[in-house]
This record gives structure tokens, sequence and C-alpha cells, in this order.
């Protein structure tokens, strides 16, 4: 990235020098690269962190230490991971779990760990409760969903489109609604005898927020984990005492530096979910290094399903 903008227009591929480690990194060569929304962001500069340019994107990877160890890592900006080579702060990594393929570790880091403390941390989901997953067919929303179910949840999933529809069904959703087609708010209510959904979680954001608060139920909590739809709602508060439900956000790097421990635990958490086939990362396209530029646009205008993940090139691990 030698500027910003959109993904397709401003990504491109070149020989670069390996990245050296700093004090207290390790050297890293990547096996996968999961695409997040963030590596749109970060091109676009629209993301929390602006590393200087020239810089590469890509937070989340399943890679391998010089020693032989298969682990899981989010790259040291500004070496991203969409690359053959990282660094990582050594302190960070995480052993990549055996059950899961390169591919499926790279996507476990962080949309799981984001959907387990959301879920689990914020919203205190209980077994038996409604969870409403926005987005429920895209990569943070089907983390959230496998995650919903394996704690004894109803899920409902709201997608776009009957493509979407059937990867959510695939997934495990008791109920799949498309807001392009079904009106979300007299959906939930009547799948739910008018009581609503006792958790929201929003990655999604503008209208999908403004829905959710019709149709959250009594001492609800709705989970703001981002902003996909590109709009940042405003929340009435009035709205929330009338109606007795609670607004929490979600941002999980902060457990990185506030509370890395959690970060370890939810790690053995899902590690021992995915030994017993609870989740597994929807990778619906494994990509060459050739074909990033045009994965994350695609992943960036939204119209992805599941994971994205980039391989070396040849690569069919």
């Amino acid at each position: 990235m030698h500027r910003n903008g959109e993904p397709g227009e401003v990504m491109r591929l070149e020989e670069v020098e390996r990245p050296v480690p700093g004090e207290g990194q390790v050297p890293l060569l990547v096996r996968a690269a999961n695409i997040n929304f963030p590596d749109a962001l970060l091109c676009r500069g629209q993301y929390q962190v602006r590393p200087p340019l020239p810089f590469t994107p890509g937070v989340e990877i399943c890679g391998e230490t010089e020693d032989g160890r298969r682990v899981i890592a989010t790259p040291a900006l500004p070496h991203g991971g969409l690359a053959e080579y990282v660094v990582a702060d050594a302190a960070a990594l995480l052993p990549a779990p055996e059950a899961l393929d390169d591919a499926e570790a790279a996507a476990l880091h962080i949309g799981y760990q984001t959907g387990w403390f959301g879920l689990h941390r914020r919203a205190r989901l209980q077994p038996g409760e409604t969870l409403l997953v926005h987005a429920a067919a895209g990569g943070v929303g089907s983390a959230a969903v496998q995650l919903g179910k394996a704690a004894g949840a109803t899920v409902i999933g709201v997608v776009g489109g009957p493509d979407k529809a059937r990867v959510a069904r695939e997934l495990g959703c008791d109920l799949v609604i498309d807001r392009r087609a079904d009106e979300i708010v007299g959906a939930v209510k009547e799948a739910t005898g008018g009581r609503g959904a006792d958790v929201v979680y929003d990655p999604v954001g503008g209208d999908a927020f403004a829905k959710s608060t019709k149709c959250v139920a009594f001492e609800g909590r709705i989970v703001v984990v981002g902003f996909a739809s590109g709009a940042i709602p405003t929340a009435a508060l009035n709205h929330a005492l009338v109606k007795n439900y609670s607004i929490m956000g979600l941002h999980w790097g902060l457990y990185n530096t506030k509370d890395p421990a959690a970060v370890a635990g939810c790690h053995r958490e899902l590690t021992a979910l995915a030994a017993r086939g609870a989740i597994k990362p929807l990778i619906s396209e494994r990509v060459p290094m050739k074909d990033a530029a045009d994965a994350v646009q695609r992943v960036a205008d939204g119209i992805t399903t599941g994971r994205v993940v980039v391989l070396p090139e040849g690569d069919a691990r």
C-alpha cells in the first residue's frame, strides 16, 4: 500500500525485504492470512490504527515459527499478514488448534474472540435465551451464530439475499430473516411470542441497530461490534430507559492490553469448542496471493460469505 484508497485500486503485489523482528518479536512464515473488514478500513485510512505508508494490510494469520510450531498471530503493522513473512509479538502467540487446518486456524482468532467476549463476557448470554445476529452469513456473524448455538441459545440470523440465507441455515440458525424480503422487527417478535431477542449481536450499525432497538426484549442486551454498513447510529437513551435494555460496546483489541490473560483463556475455550466440533470457521474461499486485492475489495463491498483466506502461491493447505 503506497497510498490510501479502495483495496482493489491501491493494493499491489511487490517483492520487499523481509521484516526484521524488534524487541520481543519473532519472525513467522505465513501459512494462511484471513481477511477481515478492518483490512479494508486500513486500506482506506479509516481504521483506528493508521500505519505509515507504505504498509501491508492483514491483521490475522496462521503462521509457523522458526522452530516449526504452528501458531495464530496478529502481525505487527506496518508488516501485515498479506505477505510471505511477518513479525509478531512473541508473548501474544497462540497455538493453532489441531482440529483446524491453516485457513480455519487463521480465521479463528479475531472474529471468534470478538464473538466470545461479546456474547459471554459482555452480554452474559444464557442457555435458552434468544440471540439475534446481524450479517449472520458474514465472517463476524457466522462466528457469533456458532458460538450462540454452542452456548445453548436459540439463534435468529439476519442476512441479505437467498444465498446468504442458505449459508445461515447451514450454520445452524433456528430462524433466518432476509432483510431484503422480510420485516425484521415483526419476524423477531413473532418468533419470540412478542418478547423480542434477549441478546442482539450487531457488527453492522446503521439501520440494523435502529431495528434492533425495536425488537430487543425486556432487560435485553445489544452488543455493538462494528459498523460494516458505514453508518454509525446515535442511540436514543430515553428509549433504552423506558424499555429497560442495555447497549454495550465490544472492542476486542482492548483486552490484548487491558487483560491479556483473558484472551489466552478465551483461546483455550475456543480450542476446546473446535476440538469437539462445536465451532468451525466457515471458509468460503481460499485464494492465492495474486488475488488478495480483489478478495479484500469484495470483503469491503460486503458480497462475501464466511471467511476469505489468502494462501501462499500454489499452496493447497
